[in-house]
């Protein structure tokens, strides 16, 4: 039996090894697309198309993460995004949501843009349990963790701003003359919906609507009907090609109506400067992030830490275009999110910090404009505040305004 001791010693010895390693093994938990070294983050944007112009939003995040990787990445971990061209077409979301899932195997869909190509990845991510992260639309159906418990947009959402335009209307225009011009989509529809509302028992100022599909060469007879109902009030729900042919068709027609543009379509860079800067003085939107070419921000200690990430890794990109800010404010967002869950590369334990964050400030959000989520709260930006172009800059004014959140549909 004496000899038999040093097998039993051996194995206590290697056993109790196990014991005190099994927890430090225990801390580390990944799904696909997570590793010791590794974090695989897919995205789908139009880089062509009829909403190209967003494509620069997919380029503003991988820019990121080639600094976040320069600097050694999240908690030692390099990011791989891989990055697909939807061309703004819905089937063709729907295929490169597969291919990102099932192929590449990444850990999450981060920031893919367009209401209608989210749409209809929706329920199938929903299923496969793959998150579908700060969602580039500010569709109200991206906040319902109760029955799209893996979604979450980013933005404020459509309605809230469909619903200050409304206010301002009632305040300062109130016996107004409401031309409405929408995409005939989610997005569309969705703003004017939160329009709707915010008149309430004042619809009736709504004298002329007129929609557009996304694969429309210009929606210029739309524009001279909606001059021709002798309306004062523009309501434009458009996507930016379509907002720069707005508000060049407006100008051509000599139609000067109080004139409300969508903050989607709001970049100075890719919508106002195409249109003509002449063209668009005086236009209304809503804004929640610093805008680049407003010198207000130019000694911004944040927006100066921008504008040096811009210099060394998008050399010679249009600041001005604010898909370049979109794309920073949610990838720094989706960083710290990261940073958080450790060693728990888990998708649950993702979706779990995204919901969990408190005050959350980010370089390029408006002063007083905080990132706030919870476990009943998919809505991370929640705030805006009001602007008017003077021919150079937005100019904001008023307060900030909290958007209250409509309830979303299942």
């Amino acid at each position: 039996m004496a000899d038999r001791n040093p097998i039993v010693k051996a194995l206590a010895v290697a056993a109790s090894i196990a014991l005190v390693s099994a927890p430090a093994a225990a801390q580390k938990k990944y799904d696909p697309g997570a590793s010791d070294t590794e974090i695989k983050i897919g995205n789908i944007m139009p880089y062509s198309g009829p909403a190209s112009a967003y494509g620069v939003i997919g380029k503003g995040s991988e820019a990121y993460f080639r600094m976040i990787n320069d600097e050694g990445g999240i908690n030692g971990r390099k990011i791989t995004f891989i990055t697909y061209d939807d061309a703004y077409s819905p089937p063709k979301t729907v295929e490169q949501a597969r291919k990102l899932v099932e192929s590449d195997e990444v850990l999450l869909i981060f920031q893919p843009l367009g209401t209608a190509g989210n749409t209809a990845i929706h329920k199938y991510l929903n299923a496969k349990k793959v998150p579908q992260l700060f969602v580039a639309s500010g569709a109200t159906k991206w906040g319902d963790p109760k029955n799209f418990p893996w979604t979450m947009g980013f933005q404020p959402n459509y309605q809230s701003e469909g619903r200050i335009f409304a206010k301002y209307i009632l305040e300062h225009k109130p016996n107004a003359r409401i031309g409405v011009l929408y995409q005939n989509d989610d997005f569309g529809k969705d703003v004017l919906k939160g329009l709707k509302d915010g008149l309430g028992a004042k619809t009736s100022l709504i004298v002329a609507e007129e929609n557009y599909e996304v694969s429309s060469a210009t929606a210029d007879s739309q524009i001279v009907k909606l001059k021709t109902a002798n309306t004062d009030v523009f309501i434009d729900l458009t996507s930016p090609r379509f907002a720069a042919q707005a508000i060049k068709k407006a100008a051509e027609l000599g139609w000067k109506p109080l004139h409300f543009l969508s903050s989607v379509s709001s970049s100075i860079g890719s919508v106002l400067q195409p249109a003509g800067l002449e063209n668009a003085v005086g236009i209304l939107s809503t804004a929640y992030t610093k805008d680049p070419s407003d010198p207000m921000w130019k000694d911004d200690p944040k927006m100066k830490k921008w504008n040096a990430f811009m210099d060394k890794y998008l050399p010679g990109a249009n600041k001005a275009d604010t898909g370049y800010i979109s794309s920073y404010m949610a990838t720094q967002t989706l960083v710290e999110v990261l940073k958080r869950c450790g060693d728990d590369l888990s998708r649950a334990n993702i979706m779990r910090q995204a919901a969990n964050l408190r005050d959350f400030e980010v370089d390029v959000l408006l002063p007083g404009i905080k990132v706030n989520t919870s476990a009943t709260d998919f809505y991370p930006v929640e705030q805006m505040q009001m602007r008017r172009f003077d021919g150079h800059v937005w100019e904001l004014f008023g307060p900030i305004i909290n958007g209250e959140v409509g309830s979303p549909k299942s």
